[in-house]
């Protein structure tokens, strides 16, 4: 579980959590401004509009929510008798919207959609003061993953003339033509290529022959943030002297090695 982030919504302060990628807010942090506390969740899920509107919301959002036990709920909701809580209610109808947490952070945390449910059921004025606080902590995630994603087209550009100012002064020749030069700048090209994508320009032109462009125009965020930093090391490996076939090995395993931390990267996740 990721590090809780804070709404300061009026005098609360409201733990914001992230699990496989989705938000989650803190129904707990919510209710404490309020005379009654977190015994105010407990009264909220026992609310028959309450279990209409988490029934609605798993349906749309989730493929094995029990939806005959959610028909036995509802037949019990309204009833003196009825007696429901959030635990239970995830226990019997697998439902993904809310979460009980112990320890840090710990509390009944559920979906901003829920969660703005909560808020309005609570108050109206507070639902309002919680989604703008929420939208303005969305807003400056955005724009640091931009400003991030900024600097990585930079660096890019950056490492790209690292690249081509190492392969200019070790492995060209003085006094050849710029067409003998291209010739090595594309043989180093290839080896980044065959590093990463496992594949030459010219073998993915062959079997490419319907499509534009080259094998770096269809590569994935991932890969082209590796492709940046396999430039830097190879003009570094280059400096150092190391032969081809030896390149050549180690920018595989750091290709595979960079891969599959990005492909489990939450903050890769979420610029696409």
């Amino acid at each position: 579980m990721a590090k809780g982030r804070i709404l300061q919504v009026k005098e609360s302060e409201i733990t914001v959590i992230s699990q496989q990628n989705t938000d989650y807010i803190s129904l707990t942090d919510m209710t404490v401004s309020f005379r009654e506390g977190s015994g105010l969740i407990g009264k909220w899920i026992t609310n028959k509009n309450t279990i209409e509107y988490l029934g609605v919301w798993e349906r749309v959002n989730n493929p094995d929510f029990n939806y005959p036990e959610f028909g036995v709920i509802g037949q019990e909701a309204g009833t003196n008798r009825f007696i429901m809580s959030v635990g239970q209610w995830i226990d019997r109808t697998k439902a993904i919207g809310m979460l009980v947490k112990a320890g840090r952070y710990g509390g009944t945390y559920a979906h901003k959609d829920i969660a703005f449910h909560f808020a309005m059921w609570l108050s109206p004025e507070f639902q309002i003061y919680l989604v703008n606080e929420f939208q303005r902590l969305k807003d400056e995630e955005n724009n640091r993953l931009k400003l991030e994603w900024n600097l990585q087209r930079t660096l890019a550009k950056i490492n790209y003339q690292i690249h081509t100012d190492a392969i200019k002064e070790n492995l060209i020749p003085q006094e050849i033509t710029k067409q003998q030069a291209s010739f090595v700048y594309a043989n180093e090209a290839d080896l980044l290529n065959v590093a990463l994508f496992g594949i030459t320009a010219k073998e993915w032109r062959d079997s490419n022959p319907d499509k534009t462009g080259n094998v770096r125009d269809y590569a994935t965020l991932e890969q082209l943030v590796v492709l940046s930093n396999m430039e830097s090391m190879n003009a570094l490996l280059i400096r150092q002297g190391l032969p081809q076939s030896e390149r050549l090995l180690q920018l595989n395993k750091v290709a595979i090695t960079q891969m599959k931390s990005l492909l489990a990267s939450n903050t890769m996740k979420k610029l696409k």
